[in-house]
């Protein structure tokens, strides 16, 4: 369905897998600190940073790790300067590719990219030619033993969601609109539901379908990317069956 990404359930999984890594921290206290640095430390008037420290937090970051990450961003602490940049390209079969990265060598980070995607069979583009594919969004994880279908709905509907998707067998999908992320999560939060992951996202417009061998190499494409340590977020806009999962997982 147009808005689902079949990325989004697959990578929510394979975070619980990595959760112990060193390099989920680093991700998440990298994005901590460029939201402090950009908005402030005080979550209260910095929404990206309470979308930050909330992540975190879901992922059981230690507090004194997210602390220093705001120091950092707000000077408080000496830090490394990282830029945002945005990175996209087609993988196999032609889907489409948007990588958010967090670097402090751009060089580096374009070189290992084109070298991620050539090794999968796809290639990094210019500016413009996938992001247009994708719509900002809200996206928000809820635990699926903590609320039945029905109630999420009425709750979403009440919150002012714009969509409740399948998720996957652990979890629900409730989308917002980019602004309405954080009210929409504190409703269903203060409302029961088990919030397992918050976060500002880009939903694909179209999808495209991969099986066999461009299945396969999605799939590692998507692995690999997200396994960089510059990358922050990767979204696409590849669906794959159930079955054809199997066959990979």
């Amino acid at each position: 369905m147009s808005g689902h990404s079949k990325w989004a359930n697959i990578r929510h999984r394979k975070a619980k897998g990595d959760a112990q890594k060193g390099n989920v921290y680093s991700k998440m206290a990298k994005e901590v600190m460029v939201a402090a640095r950009h908005g402030g430390g005080n979550p209260d008037g910095n929404f990206r940073l309470k979308v930050a420290i909330q992540k975190a937090r879901d992922f059981n970051v230690p507090w004194d790790n997210i602390q220093r990450a705001i120091k950092r961003g707000t000077g408080e602490l000496e830090g490394v300067t990282l830029e945002e940049l945005t990175y996209e390209g087609y993988g196999p079969g032609g889907v489409a590719v948007v990588v958010e990265v967090l670097t402090d060598n751009r060089n580096r980070t374009a070189s290992d990219l084109r070298f991620i995607f050539s090794k999968s069979g796809g290639n990094l583009a210019e500016s413009g030619a996938t992001s247009w594919l994708f719509k900002p969004k809200g996206s928000i994880m809820i635990d699926r033993t903590t609320v039945s279908e029905d109630d999420l709905m009425m709750m979403a509907l009440d919150a002012g969601a714009e969509d409740l998707l399948p998720g996957d067998d652990d979890t629900f999908e409730v989308t917002t609109a980019p602004d309405s992320l954080n009210d929409v999560e504190q409703y269903l939060r203060s409302h029961g539901a088990t919030v397992v992951s918050s976060e500002l996202a880009r939903a694909p417009q179209t999808t495209v379908q991969v099986t066999g061998r461009d299945a396969e190499l999605t799939l590692r494409l998507m692995e690999t990317l997200e396994d960089h340590d510059d990358v922050q977020k990767v979204f696409s806009n590849f669906d794959i069956s159930d079955e054809e999962l199997a066959k990979h997982a």
